[in-house]
């Protein structure tokens, strides 16, 4: 059973991992190179230790720590209880939510080693993805629709920053995933495993969604870019098939969230 602290001092190391958590460039640095990620909210840290990440602490207002008395009383992890007024100072914004967890990440797979391990028929490939929101929300996407699983290039952002882990609702969790190397020389890795490459675009070469739907790929990579500039010109010279949704009312294109929730609709086995 876990030992409830109570904390009075923000400037206490104890609670060093939870500070300065709107810092983005800072936390980004941080986060990876100390093997951690933030956990926000009941839920997503039940999620985070239903997924098997291992618990370092837990933050707590009062009204929180009897909440999750049930998960409290089976860590060993220090768990520190402050005020609101505290954990605000801590991490720099207003935690409504009254619980945060710092929980320990675990070795990626290589791109290789997930399309062997998982065996996936259908899997995402976010290009240069920075938003943690939209990413939060494309992966939210990838497990409610059965996506196997997400390939991530070199400049995207990172799944488990406490945004993104937030706007998944911890669905992030719930997705393998890896970081591809060599971007888009990477695509070969994919092909090699036996995966059609499609890139959402608008290009003037391009098949409506519907169409590739209907071909039913045995095994499918869905490419999707960033929010305004989309894929790179490099990526969709490395993709096999160009892929557009059909947009009307004088609109091109969708956020790339909302994109993605369609395509993987759209090519749900």
């Amino acid at each position: 059973m876990a030992q409830l602290i109570t904390v009075d001092d923000p400037a206490d190391p104890r609670l060093h991992d939870y500070t300065n958590l709107t810092d983005v460039a800072l936390r980004r640095r941080r986060e990876p190179a100390e093997g951690l990620f933030i956990a926000e909210g009941e839920k997503v840290i039940r999620r985070a230790g239903n997924a098997g990440y291992g618990m370092r602490s837990m933050m707590l207002t009062p009204r929180w720590a009897g909440t999750m008395a049930d998960l409290t009383d089976e860590l060993t992890c220090p768990v520190y209880v402050v005020s609101p007024e505290l954990a605000e100072s801590v991490t720099g914004y207003h935690v409504h939510r009254g619980a945060l967890a710092s929980m320990a990440r675990k070795p990626l797979p290589t791109p290789a080693e997930l399309l062997e391990s998982a065996a996936p028929r259908r899997v995402a490939l976010f290009e240069d993805m920075v938003d943690h929101a939209n990413l939060g929300a494309a992966f939210r996407n990838a497990a409610a629709l059965g996506v196997d699983a997400v390939l991530l290039t070199p400049r995207c952002a990172d799944p488990l920053y406490r945004r993104s882990v937030k706007v998944s609702m911890g669905t992030v969790f719930a997705v393998p995933y890896a970081r591809l190397d060599s971007w888009p020389h990477d695509a070969g890795t994919l092909r090699a495993h036996g995966f059609e490459l499609a890139a959402l675009c608008l290009s003037d070469d391009s098949i409506a969604l519907d169409e590739l739907a209907a071909r039913r790929p045995e095994k499918l990579a869905l490419m999707l870019g960033t929010e305004g500039d989309g894929l790179s010109p490099a990526a969709l010279a490395a993709a096999d098939v160009h892929v557009r949704i059909p947009m009307e009312a004088g609109v091109d294109s969708l956020n790339v969230a909302a994109a993605s929730a369609v395509a993987f609709y759209a090519t749900r086995p």
